[in-house]
């Protein structure tokens, strides 16, 4: 049995029904205030509350944040957690926008980065089966729920991946430091498909070569660099500026 927890990350597993939800547990004393609107989406979804001691939810998470709200879910597989790269790319939006992560290994990075592309209204984002993190708890409560929401496809390779996108349209711009091309001085209401590298080694040589583009965010500090889903909200909310 897997687990999501935390209030947002599991009121957004109910409404969203993606996977099936067998039971809630919420800490005893919980603020009951706090908790209504989640109780009433699981009665409407016919899922049951329980109350427990709120160190029996601290052990069932190992000590996680939990927030006093845990839901007993079915396991994360590929059926209910990720779709088919060709669902995304048949479906995207006018002009398309999605998301490519190169890499990146940290699930908090990751959920971060899902919750800013659920918010930006990204069509879809494309993570790679190896070396890279998948979707787990960790990712649904960092995303505070997002994930629920946000199609994720892995796949084998980027690289043809981006070759595909290429033929349909789509120009390819990865974001990294070190160039003089401002990310928000180029012209992001083309189609789109933006690159993000891993936590410490950016994007790799290949891909950044398959890349149409590089724009940077000029950084005034010391530290030359961006987390990977802060540089992910600067680049994606540019984009929705600029298209409007």
């Amino acid at each position: 049995m897997n687990q999501i927890y935390g209030l947002a990350p599991v009121l957004e597993a109910l409404r969203a029904r993606r996977r099936a939800i067998h039971k809630i547990l919420i800490a005893s004393g919980a603020n009951q205030s706090r908790l209504n609107e989640l109780i009433e989406t699981a009665r409407r979804a016919g899922v049951a509350v329980e109350k427990r001691d709120r160190r029996a939810l601290d052990d069932l998470t190992r000590n996680a944040n939990h927030q006093g709200v845990v839901a007993l879910t079915a396991p994360l597989n590929q059926k209910n957690a990720y779709v088919e790269a060709e669902t995304i790319l048949d479906s995207m939006g006018d002009p398309p926008l999605v998301v490519l992560l190169d890499g990146v290994e940290d699930p908090h990075n990751l959920g971060a980065v899902l919750r800013t592309c659920e918010g930006a209204g990204v069509d879809g984002v494309f993570i790679p089966e190896h070396r890279a993190a998948g979707l787990n708890e960790t990712v649904s409560k960092t995303s505070a729920g997002a994930v629920e929401y946000v199609r994720v496809a892995r796949v084998t390779n980027l690289v043809p991946l981006i070759d595909e996108l290429k033929d349909r349209g789509l120009w390819v711009v990865g974001v990294e430091g070190g160039t003089d091309n401002v990310y928000s001085d180029f012209d992001m209401k083309i189609p789109l498909a933006v690159v993000l590298g891993s936590e410490g080694k950016g994007i790799r040589r290949l891909i950044r070569e398959k890349c149409d583009a590089i724009v940077s965010i000029p950084m005034r500090g010391r530290i030359n660099s961006l987390n990977v889903s802060v540089a992910a909200g600067v680049v994606l909310f540019e984009i929705i500026r600029q298209r409007g």
